[in-house]
């Protein structure tokens, strides 16, 4: 079956929601405990995805693919802090297509829209645990830049790593 991409509206932060919060439990499980996972259920992330569209869609991008009109894989893209960049804040796909293509479609098309911005550069940021992540990006010619923060998986400390490309 093939994929279609095409940009979100209101009617699918529903599935974006749910999407990512089981995209995040299959990705981060081997490395973030499963309390942490669970302490943000799938209904705080359709909250989140809400909110967060509700303030950011006139300076952003949500993109999705489906497969037979399900919602299987999202990029969220927006401007960065730093001039001329882009960031990718989110790029996440149902665990049962992982392997199948779609990162690299989904990121491909990420990449001609930040460039089509405007934005000469572009980063973003991956847990340092998540080594199939970072291996995904590196393939795309993401290289890690030296910045790196901590921030939270629900209760659950997390190091992250920026990464970076030119356009």
């Amino acid at each position: 079956m093939a994929f279609t991409i095409r940009s979100a509206g209101e009617r699918d932060l529903t599935a974006v929601g749910t999407l990512h919060y089981r995209s995040r439990a299959a990705a981060y499980s081997s490395f973030i405990p499963a309390h942490a996972l669970e302490a943000v259920p799938a209904s705080s992330m359709v909250e989140y995805w809400t909110e967060r569209w509700r303030y950011e869609q006139d300076t952003h991008q949500l993109t999705v693919a489906t497969e037979r009109d399900e919602v299987v894989g999202f990029t969220y893209l927006g401007p960065d802090e730093e001039p001329d960049t882009g960031i990718l804040h989110a790029i996440h796909l149902d665990p049962d297509v992982v392997g199948r293509g779609l990162g690299g479609a989904l990121m491909a098309d990420a990449l001609d829209k930040l460039a089509a911005a405007g934005w000469r550069h572009a980063v973003l940021w991956v847990l340092a645990e998540n080594a199939h992540a970072r291996g995904f990006y590196e393939h795309g010619g993401w290289a890690p830049d030296g910045v790196q923060r901590e921030d939270f998986v629900g209760p659950a400390p997390v190091r992250q790593v920026r990464y970076a490309r030119p356009l």
